[in-house]
């Protein structure tokens, strides 16, 4: 018998650690690379950053290339010189922490220090950071708590000195270009994705990983390559991710745009709700972007298509045209108008439920306690009015999107009654003066084509009005609505519907909570 072994890239063993900052596999990083042209790694006076280090993968498959590259020119045959040149003129690193600094270093200059002994390059003699640098900066607080380049608040991140307070370099300074006082033809790297911001249950977070692309944006390279959460997309917390997501979708200088619906498809050893996503930023050739649909199985769509025709962006190649049929019909209002936002009647999750007074609906294991009246906000006028209300996190657990999601069934929606509240654990999609229309409501949400729609805009396992931007509001809710009518209202054609019924699950009757 023939035992066989298999090696595994170490870089390989990283990635599949859970972390906040999420360690880049090497086929992903030369997938990345692989968006560049190639003429890049041939030139000597190229100049690549990763300004988010943190296991130098980036760097090493960078040098691979242009060690290949460079080979070619009559004046770096030597492999010394070569290698040298590479290391000293050609590629640059921020790492996020001092370890990562030393990780990063070892990996590309086979040393934990560039002048070390056993580095393969004896350029750095008197530089023991070589061209991976790294300091400990402070967080700079405002008035409010929070940090003003990042956000973190100072009840979290303004620990004792000593203490690692992820205040990272490249995002915390106002003139990041004097780093290293040079331009650079790429910038490529996986940032940090967030920080705890104390909010919620202590375990909200504000993203980051902006903050990076903004900046590098702000230098100015011919190239940008970056991976990050693809939450932007519809989602994320804040103004500054409304912001962001508003300047990427205008932004016709990302010409390539790959999407990974499940986050695992693209890093096994992590689970994020959202997936992720990769692009190329081309300063000089703006144009359409070519958007990639991928999957663990492979490529499953490739379309030009322009990134801003909405004001959120709808990942799925095929769903597109769908919603854009759908949209052109014309309809004056959408239901995004109609739901309700955040806290309908001002009745907190914290609350504490009374023993008698006004029923609410708190969790669904809860069920209906009751508040008091003075407790309650009726910003709305709608006490007195039939609800249909539906949880506001109606898929949590689910992270992945690749498999049917069906949102809403009998046993996790609610009709509440005149005169009946909830707490902010619900969502109200509509009021009504009879049961009757909310009935006719709630089978009109119920069918697949209307979660489908709903579908386009979630990355995240919670859903708030803004989601139901793409669902028409019929004004009038007098049926029972089927996928049958509203696929004939709408001209759904049959592939179209063998596709929504792909992306959808079924309404399960007597699914237990």
């Amino acid at each position: 018998m023939t035992e066989t072994t298999e090696t595994k890239d170490i870089l390989d063993c990283l990635a599949d650690l859970s972390s906040d900052e999420v360690f880049t596999p090497p086929e992903l990083v030369n997938k990345m690379l692989d968006l560049l042209p190639s003429k890049l790694f041939e030139d000597p006076n190229s100049r690549f950053l990763d300004p988010c280090c943190k296991s130098g993968v980036f760097l090493r498959e960078i040098v691979k290339r242009l060690n290949k590259g460079l080979a070619k020119l009559d004046a770096y045959k030597d492999l010394n010189n070569r290698i040298n040149h590479i290391l000293e003129k050609q590629v640059f690193g921020i790492s996020t922490t001092r370890l990562t600094s030393l990780i990063s270093r070892r990996t590309l200059y086979c040393s934990k220090t560039p002048n070390g002994k056993y580095s393969v390059t004896n350029g750095f003699q008197n530089n023991d950071q070589g061209n991976i640098i790294w300091e400990r900066k402070d967080h700079t607080w405002n008035a409010k708590g929070s940090c003003t380049f990042c956000g973190a608040p100072k009840s979290i991140y303004g620990n004792e000195e000593g203490k690692e307070n992820y205040a990272y370099l490249f995002i915390h300074t106002k003139k990041p270009e004097e780093l290293f006082n040079m331009k650079f033809d790429v910038i490529i790297g996986n940032p940090p994705y967030q920080l705890n911001d104390g909010g919620g249950t202590g375990q909200s977070s504000t993203a980051i990983y902006n903050l990076f692309v903004d900046n590098a944006k702000a230098l100015l390279p011919r190239y940008l390559v970056m991976i990050i959460p693809a939450r932007w997309y519809s989602g994320g917390k804040g103004r500054e991710i409304t912001n962001f997501r508003a300047e990427m979708l205008k932004d016709r200088r990302i010409r390539k745009l790959v999407d990974f619906e499940n986050f695992r498809d693209v890093f096994p050893g992590v689970d994020l709700a959202g997936g992720a996503c990769y692009f190329l930023w081309d300063r000089d050739n703006p144009g359409i972007c070519e958007v990639t649909n991928y999957s663990k199985t492979g490529t499953s769509s490739v379309k030009d298509r322009y990134l801003g025709d909405y004001d959120v962006f709808i990942r799925s190649n095929a769903s597109e045209p769908i919603v854009k049929k759908i949209k052109d019909l014309g309809y004056e209002r959408y239901l995004s108008q109609r739901v309700l936002p955040r806290l309908p009647f001002g009745i907190p999750t914290t609350y504490k439920p009374q023993d008698s007074g006004v029923p609410c609906y708190f969790t669904q294991r809860e069920g209906i306690r009751f508040v008091r009246k003075q407790d309650i906000d009726d910003k709305k006028n709608i006490l007195a009015k039939w609800k249909f209300i539906v949880p506001k996190a109606p898929i949590a657990g689910q992270t992945d999107f690749t498999k049917p999601v069906a949102f809403f069934y009998t046993g996790n929606t609610r009709i509440a009654k005149p005169n009946e509240v909830c707490s902010e654990s619900w969502l109200v999609l509509g009021a009504f003066d009879s049961e009757d229309e909310a009935i006719s409501f709630r089978s009109y949400i119920f069918t697949k084509v209307v979660r489908f729609l709903l579908l386009q805009t979630v990355v995240s396992q919670n859903i708030t009005a803004k989601n139901f931007e793409f669902i028409p509001d019929l004004l009038k809710y007098d049926r029972i609505f089927t996928d049958e009518y509203l696929c004939h209202l709408w001209g759904i054609s049959p592939s179209e519907w063998d596709f929504i019924k792909s992306k959808i699950g079924e309404i399960e009757e007597n699914k237990k909570q």
